[in-house]
This record gives structure tokens, C-alpha cells and sequence, in this order.
């Protein structure tokens, strides 16, 4: 991973196969699943290890962390800009696909004195699933 080494760190066995289980997965995960997925390549690799990895992934912008139901995190895989539905009842979460147009949230934080990064959108609710039952 160039970028890791661009960086100024190093492309070390954890993080590398962490990446490559992300990318494998395809779809929002817990850092203890990336645990259970790594640990089958990287016996006995330490949940902080993960932890520390998904941060700097996240950092070098190659994943990306959401906040999910009950403050767990989950990491997205999927570098393209897309936005989520989250569910308030099962916790279930799926990308929401569209364009929006962000720029008045960033004019609002420019007025505030406050400048953004990121804008991403999380729809809450109760999907079809849930909301059937």
C-alpha cells in the first residue's frame, strides 16, 4: 500500500491484511469482525492492533468510520462518496445511493467560522424489514 508508505509509515503484516479483509468483505463491518477475518491469516493479532489500524486506514482516507446505533462503529470499505440508511430498530445499515447537494450544510459551517472536511449524510429510521414486522 503506497499510500501507508507515502505517509510515512510502515506496510506492516496487520495492516496490509486488514486492508486486503475490508476490501474482501465488501460491506460495513466491526472491528471484530476484521479481527475474526485477520486472525484466520494473523493468529493471535490483538483487537487494539485492529483498532489502531482501522484509525489509520481511516486517517489516510482509504476507509471510512460510521457511527451506527448504540455509538458502535463500523468501517466502509467503499472509497466513492455515497451516503447511509441506518436503522433504529435492528441496527441494520445499507448505502444510500444519490447525489446530494452538500454545499448548503458547508456554507452554513463557513458561516459558523467552522471548516469542513468530509460531509457525510445518515438517514435514520426503520427500514422495509423492520417496519413490515
Amino acid at each position: 500500500m503506497e499510500r501507508l508508505r507515502r505517509s510515512g509509515h510502515r506496510a506492516t503484516a496487520q495492516r496490509l491484511v486488514a486492508f486486503r479483509v475490508l476490501r474482501q468483505l465488501n460491506r460495513h463491518v466491526t472491528a471484530e469482525e476484521v479481527q475474526t477475518a485477520v486472525a484466520e491469516r494473523i493468529p493471535n493479532v490483538a483487537l487494539p492492533t485492529i483498532y489502531a489500524t482501522l484509525e489509520l486506514l481511516e486517517q489516510l482516507g482509504l476507509i471510512r468510520r460510521i457511527a451506527t446505533v448504540g455509538g458502535t462503529a463500523v468501517y466502509d470499505p467503499v472509497q466513492e462518496q455515497h451516503h447511509h440508511l441506518l436503522c433504529s430498530t435492528c441496527g441494520g445499515m445499507q448505502d444510500l445511493p444519490g447525489d446530494f447537494d452538500l454545499q448548503p450544510a458547508r456554507d452554513a459551517a463557513a458561516a459558523a467560522g467552522f471548516r469542513a472536511g468530509s460531509l457525510d449524510v445518515v438517514v435514520r429510521g426503520v427500514c422495509g424489514r423492520c417496519g413490515e414486522a
